[in-house]
């Protein structure tokens, strides 16, 4: 049984076949199948036979009974019967398997004889091919040659490579067919470059078949713009075509990448790990901008897959196309799913485009991104950036030559120089390798010590002052690298070898030969380097080598080094006179003596060889992306040794460069970064070289910053709106990007279920988003696809919709809302829009319900309890950061009707930036509402709605949009303008706004507009009087400013007067000073005086009341003013009798007429009719002169230096000081002149320049006064000013340079004798000063410039609970400041009840909405850039409503706090 036992894998499948199994498997499965149908017969028949013989033992018991003995006798004989029937079968069964067994082997056995005679058959037949083939090939052997010789031609191409343009990201194939024996060999070239796969695995694919060769680029990208060449080879000839591929770029769901597009190949990595790595970048490192100093770390994190711990794939990195390695500067690290660049100190050698390649067997992965480094602030304002990128050439025992790149001075003025220093290794000794700047980057530094390592670093100069030191190089060793070649090794017996100098082989040789090959290696205007081979022979002591130059013509040598033997077969010399030419001959020496001189050079003149480059060629600007540029240019004309080039940047206007990169870059494209979208631009190029910078080119075209120009992305969510059976109306949403181009229309297709061809529903654009699809047959199944359309042609279609089935709508409920957008996205609130449905069903549309969830949830929550008559709808009190979708279901009397199809998912998160609308008035008194976006596009469009709906009142609303700045003008402003405002600007990502203008806001922009359109002349002063000493009465105000087109008027009592002899009117406009005279003020003219002026639209007046006492005190003055100054028309005293004391100690009688008399008179007693009006000087009432009187100016000192002594005069008795009260008083030293002295002359710096003066204790203008430079007198100018007052004389020097050294010299001529004072400005003291000029200049640039608050903050605030309170201020900064808020010393987190303003970068304001008693506190405000800043505190007190208002000082304005410019932070 076990031989027909069935496999496992056989119980399974009743379809097995059993044609495997050999011929005697086969065959006892027969035996047993024959067997067991055998067994199942007589099994049959002997069932049938008991049957029978039951049947007849029951006959012969119901028909007589049969004994036991013939019982068994009958049972015995069917038993045996049975036994033999058995015996019977087994035997036929043995021989019926032994016939079979016969039969199988005779039909095997002729089988088998079959086969090999089938064999021997085909065997036959191959051989007797194998001779004819055989006798063919010797047959046609013979012409072979011959043949090859016909066929054998150079390359010839039958088809032509194309040109092509295509989309960045996309693949372009380039084919040509060629024809030629033999087989030519084709090769693909790049801009004449060979194009190598192992360079860039998986970039390019080359292949070759039937002649027709093919170049494939795979997701090409903007640097694969170039021209392609294939050429073809043979031993006949050469063949090759060519053809331009240009990439563009495309605005598509993101932005593109950060690529800089710079022509930059990296090499192929030297080192492929074995393994193949799948790599992936999940995060990568973008666009840095970062200052010298600072530090920073260029990060990527990775997926690799398979993630071994043991193998890894390969990490380079790349600046520019330089493989980098860890030093003291840079820090790499590869691992844990990161890759990441730290640099510990920035400097502007680190500048450079950034790769970052992950290489496997698989290919390679790399991403790339620029870092910008800017200069640190300067020592010295005004003092160029520092040098660049220092290498140390040509290193030898005497000398090293130092090479560096110049810095940009766009910003500063030019640089005049270099000074190089240097340090020896171990050390800290910085020494000063020259003592002038030199003009050139390259220097050769002296004076080193044999096999001492040194490193260098470079600093710039301008005329502002000297940079910040380079980055210092790397170290390198005074020692001669031809040493090293006079090594010889000499092989010994066995595996020995000795290292010898190949002099120890000269032999005996004491006196070296001369040098050989004498030349100028480099030639400079400042240097000559010379090189010449060393002798030979040479000998065994140490050589020197000593250097002598002769002008060319004079016939004498002089010797150069006479003080310093050279040891190395070069050196610079210096000193050589400009416009001669020199020759020059070395000769070698030891301590056995001098060789003979080399031969001479030829004449060599001292100048450089290489010329200030010329400036490049045209400039040409493309856009890039949203903040970046691609800047091309052509190369200058004359391109000498360049090292690079400078770009610069302008906002158009504003006429202020600044350098857009701050190291060379030596390819003539680059792509300028961190530029503000939306802003215009114009670039300007330099080329640079070791001797300088170039005129700037001309400047390119002005250019707007802002994504380029593409085809509109696809449009999505098509929407079956209504179906009557006959036609379908279908809506859908915009494309997500315009492609920086209106969107013209849209193109619609259809197509049935089932079939493949599309069909054109519309053949001119539709520009509406919905569209009703005519002629469709009823009950059958359509598919519809969408295309826009803008100015750079038609996009991708759309997505095919689902399948819409065209049968008639009936049901009483409403269709599906479409068009779901969403504006105003914030942290916790969105605001959803929908269109209402196009089948409104058997009743209007009263409502809607919104729905939401967030995005995997699955079940749906409803926002609005009640339906919501609006087709908009605020949700709020959702999650930050999570992502929602929503639907609208429309109701009507029937119910609610279908959902409309699921929005998009929209994350709840504020975009960084957001702007809000502002509300305003502008001079001309008109309220708007304003709002930026600098994000958008040549295609974006501003819409204002009120209430969502988009304003179409041209009476109420006026639209003013300018760039990326619109307001909307209400042009009748009133409470029916009460409402929600917003605005939504098209082809950005969702940018909006809304604002709600409430009652309140409306009645302060009215109040505010009033002001504006009815302004009041502010006054300086209200209307005053003034009694002149002739009695006149003078009436007066003056107002802060008038125009030339102001005017005025006078009234008195309600009676308008004007200019006349009686009332004198005067207005001086410049001053804004009106003024009325009137000569005779009288008891009539009692009552109000009052002055109206009108200035354009601005109006004031200004009374005056002069009614009872008032009136009677001006009356009475004025007359006694009168009286009094007719008493002074004769002889009178202006000053009467008294004593003081003069700075010599000398006590003074003066009295003061208002007539002089002349110099030395006697002033006699008045006597009675004396009409000359003369005067005499009492003592103790006793008549007669005292003495003489020096005047001036009608004063009469008389010197006494004794007292007390009474004088009497006119009005009583003058008694002069006793001697203690002239203790106190000592005299003066170094008098001038007779009654002047005159201090030595000082100097005072101020931020204009250098001040001379002079103190002197009495000067008047009668004195005459001059000032000498060098012994030339000085006229006043605007370089040197001179002035002075009563107490000082001074001299101005405005910006000095070094022309104002020098002695200084002041002279004053007092009538009779000139005295002078003198000082020497020049040497330490005129350094000493300049310096202090400079930082006083500085100092106040800094003041001018830094941020503060002019002014609006007071130092203590009071409100009551539940008020806003708003605080406003107006900063200033040049750059604008940085503004931020805190309170009580800690950042104030902005939201809905604390938010903050800026507009136009100098109007601040902070609000608190809603003010609790947890608002009180200190709230600071600090302004600072880099100049400096200040800070402010107020302190705000909340008190509840119906308490008393707290008892405090009244409010002041606050004073500020300076903040340095070194502070770091804004932190309080």
């Amino acid at each position: 049984m076990s031989l027909v036992a069935v496999p496992f894998y056989q119980k399974r499948h009743k379809h097995f076949d059993q044609s495997y199994r050999n011929v005697q498997t086969r065959y006892l499965l027969d035996e047993y199948a024959a067997k067991k149908r055998t067994s199942t017969r007589s099994s049959q028949r002997y069932l049938s036979q008991r049957s029978s013989s039951q049947r007849a033992a029951g006959q012969t018991a119901s028909g007589g009974t049969t004994c036991s003995i013939c019982a068994k006798r009958l049972s015995t004989d069917a038993l045996e019967e049975e036994e033999h029937e058995k015996k019977r079968r087994y035997q036929s069964l043995v021989a019926a398997y032994g016939e079979a067994k016969r039969e199988r082997f005779l039909r095997e056995l002729a089988e088998m004889e079959e086969d090999v005679h089938l064999a021997r058959a085909q065997a036959q037949e191959k051989l007797d091919k194998y001779a004819i083939q055989e006798m063919v090939e010797d047959k046609l052997e013979g012409h072979s040659h011959s043949y090859l010789e016909r066929m054998r031609r150079a390359p010839e191409i039958l088809v032509r490579l194309r040109s092509h343009t295509v989309w960045e990201r996309m693949s372009v194939k380039l084919c040509f067919t060629v024809q030629g024996f033999p087989t030519p060999v084709v090769q693909w070239y790049k801009n004449g470059s060979l194009i190598c796969q192992a360079g860039e695995p998986g970039k390019y694919r080359i292949e070759s078949k039937y002649g027709v060769h093919t170049l494939e680029i795979n997701r090409a990208n903007f640097d694969d713009t170039a021209t392609y060449s294939a050429v073809a080879t043979n031993g006949y000839g050469q063949v090759s075509t060519n053809a331009a591929v240009v990439v563009r770029r495309f605005h598509g769901d993101e932005e593109p990448l950060h690529s800089v597009g710079l022509p930059i190949g990296l090499p192929p990595s030297s080192v492929i790990p074995y393994m193949h790595f799948d790599v992936q970048f999940l995060e990568k490192f973008g666009v840095t901008f970062r200052r010298e100093g600072e530090t920073v770390t260029l990060k990527c994190t990775l997926l690799v897959t398979p993630e071994l711990k043991r193998v890894q794939p390969r990490a380079e990195w790349y600046r520019d196309d330089v493989l980098l390695k860890e030093s003291k500067w840079t820090k790499m690290f590869f691992g844990e799913g990161q890759a990441s660049l730290s640099f510990g100190h920035l400097n502007k050698d680190d500048e450079g485009l950034y790769t970052l390649r992950i290489v496997s067997r698989g290919g390679v992965s790399e991403h790339r991104a620029f870092m910008f480094v800017r200069d640190a602030d300067p020592l010295v304002t005004g003092a160029p950036g520092a040098p660049m990128d220092l290498q140390c050439h040509d290193a030898n025992r005497d000398y090293v030559i130092v090479s560096w790149k110049p810095p940009n001075t766009t910003t500063e003025s030019p640089v005049i120089g270099y000074f190089i220093d240097r340090c020896e290794v171990g050390t800290d000794n910085w020494v000063q390798c020259n003592d002038a700047p030199v003009k050139i980057c390259k220097y050769p530094v002296t004076g080193l010590f044999e096999g001492r390592s040194y490193i260098f670093r470079v600093r710039a100069v301008n005329s502002a002052g000297i940079s910040r030191p380079s980055r210092v190089s790397e170290a390198v060793a005074a020692l001669d690298p031809i040493d090293l070649k006079r090594l010889q090794a000499v092989h010994l017996e066995g595996d020995k070898e000795i290292v010898i100098y190949q002099d120890d082989l000269e032999g005996d040789v004491q006196i070296p030969g001369p040098p050989t090959n004498v030349h100028a290696s480099e030639i400079s205007r400042t240097y000559v380097v010379l090189s010449w081979d060393p002798p030979a022979p040479r000998g065994k002591e140490p050589l020197m080598y000593f250097i002598e130059k002769s002008v060319v013509g004079s016939g004498t040598w002089q010797r150069v080094n006479a003080q310093t033997a050279v040891r190395s077969p070069r050196y610079a010399v210096f000193d050589l006179a400009d416009g001669k030419q020199y020759v020059f001959r070395v000769l070698s020496a030891n301590k056995h003596g001098l060789s003979d001189p080399s031969e001479i050079t030829v004449p060599i003149q001292a100048q450089d060889m290489i010329a200030v480059p010329s400036a490049p060629g045209r400039v040409l600007a493309s856009r890039n992306t949203k903040t970046s540029v691609v800047v091309q240019w052509d190369r200058p004309k004359h391109e000498e040794d360049l090292l690079g080039y400078y770009v610069d940047c302008c906002v158009v206007g504003s006429n202020v460069w600044e350098p857009c990169n701050h190291k060379p870059i030596g390819y003539n494209r680059f792509v300028v970064h961190g530029l503000t979208t939306g802003e215009q631009y114009i670039f300007r190029v330099k080329a640079v070289n070791a001797v300088g910078t170039s005129e700037n080119s001309q400047e390119s075209d002005v250019i707007k910053v802002q994504a380029p120009l593409t085809v509109p992305s696809h449009p999505y969510g098509v929407t079956l709106l209504n179906c009557d059976g006959h036609s379908m109306t279908l809506g859908w949403k915009v494309p997500k990007f315009s492609g920086g181009a209106p969107i013209l229309g849209y193109y619609i297709d259809k197509r049935e279920a089932h079939h493949k061809n599309w069909h054109e529903v519309n053949s001119s654009p539709v520009t509406e988003r919905i569209l009703t699809v005519e002629g469709l047959t009823e009950g059958s199944l359509y598919e519809f696809k969408i295309a826009a359309v803008n100015l750079a042609g038609i996009g991708q279609p759309s997505d095919p919709s689902e399948l819409f089935k065209c049968e008639a709508w009936t049901m009483p409920e409403p269709g599906p809302a479409y068009d779901l957008t969403f504006c105003e996205v914030r942290d916790t609130s969105l605001v959803l829009l929908w269109k209402p449905p196009v089948y409104s069903g058997s009743g209007p549309i009263t409502g809607y319900f919104v729905d939401y969830k967030e995005e995997d949830a699955g079940e749906w929550s409803t926002v609005n309890q009640a339906a919501t008559a609006n087709r908009y709808l605020k949700a709020c009190d959702l999650h930050q950061g999570k992502t929602y979708v929503f639907r609208v279901r429309a109701v009507n009397a029937s119910g609610v009707g279908r959902p409309s199809d699921v929005s998009e998912p929209v994350l709840v998160e504020a975009r960084p930036g957001t702007k809000e609308i502002s509300a305003g008035v502008d001079e001309e008194g008109n309220i708007y509402l304003s709002f930026d976006c600098p994000e958008m596009t040549d295609a974006s469009q501003f819409t204002w709605c009120k209430a969502y709906e988009e304003l179409a009142d041209d009476q109420k609303f006026r639209v003013e949009t300018v760039g990326d700045h619109s307001k909307l003008y209400f042009k009748n402003p009133d409470k029916g303008d009460l409402g929600t405002y917003s605005v939504s600007v098209s082809d950005t990502d969702g940018v909006s706004s809304s604002f709600s203008l409430d009652e309140e806001e409306l009645e302060r922009l009215i109040a505010l507009s009033n002001e504006i359109k009815n302004p009041t002349i502010p006054l300086k002063s209200e209307l005053a009087y003034e009694i002149f000493d002739k009695g006149q009465v003078r009436f007066w105000l003056q107002a802060e400013h008038l125009s030339p087109d102001a005017s005025y008027r006078f009234i008195i009592n309600d009676r308008e007067v004007s200019d006349s002899e009686k009332h004198r009117m005067k207005c001086d406009k410049a001053t804004g000073i009106i003024e009325m005279v009137m000569d005779r003020f009288t008891i009539e003219n009692e009552g109000t005086y009052t002055v109206q002026i009108h200035d354009g639209k601005a109006k004031n007046q200004s009374s005056l009341v002069l009614i009872g006492d008032a009136f009677k005190a001006v009356l009475d003055e004025a007359e006694f003013q009168r009286k009094e100054f007719l008493r002074k028309q004769g002889p009178h005293f202006a000053e009467y009798l008294h004593w003081d004391v003069t700075d010599e100690c000398e006590v003074r009688l003066v009295c003061k007429t208002p007539v002089s008399a002349p110099p030395g008179a006697t002033v006699p007693r008045r006597r009675a009719g004396d009409s000359q009006g003369r005067f005499k000087l009492f003592k103790s009432f006793s008549e007669g002169p005292f003495g003489k009187f020096a005047t001036m100016k009608g004063i009469w000192p008389l010197p006494l230096l004794r007292g007390p002594q009474p004088l009497p005069l006119l009005r009583g008795p003058q008694a002069l000081p006793s001697p203690a009260q002239l203790l106190p008083c000592r005299p003066r030293s170094n008098p001038l002149a007779g009654r002047a002295s005159a201090s030595p002359l000082k100097v005072l710096c101020t931020e204009e320049g250098i001040r001379l003066q002079c103190f002197m204790k009495y000067f008047t203008e009668e004195m005459k006064v001059n000032w000498y430079h060098k012994d030339a007198k000085i006229a006043s100018s605007e370089h040197m000013r001179i002035g002075g007052s009563e107490e000082m004389a001074w001299l101005q020097i405005c910006e000095p340079t070094e022309k104002d050294k020098g002695k200084y010299t002041f002279e004053i001529f007092d009538g009779k004798d000139n005295h002078q004072r003198s000082l020497d400005l020049s040497g330490q003291a005129f350094d000493e000063a300049f310096a202090e000029f400079q930082q006083l200049k500085a100092a106040a640039f800094a003041e001018k410039n830094r941020g503060k608050v002019i002014g609006g903050l007071p130092d203590v605030v009071t409100i009551m609970e539940g008020k806003t309170l708003n605080l406003t201020c107006t900063v200033f900064g040049n750059p604008d400041p940085e503004v931020v808020w805190f309170k009580n010393d800690k950042d104030i987190e902005l939201s809905e009840h604390f938010s903050v303003k800026v507009e136009q970068a100098k109007y601040v304001s902070m609000t608190i909405k809603g003010v609790t008693s947890e608002d009180s506190g200190k709230y600071s405000i600090n302004v600072k850039n880099k100049y400096g800043g200040e800070k402010i505190d107020v302190t705000v007190s909340v008190y509840k409503h119906g308490e008393k208002i707290p008892d405090i000082a009244p409010p002041q304005q606050a004073k500020p706090k300076l903040i340095p410019a070194s502070a770091s932070g804004l932190a309080p």
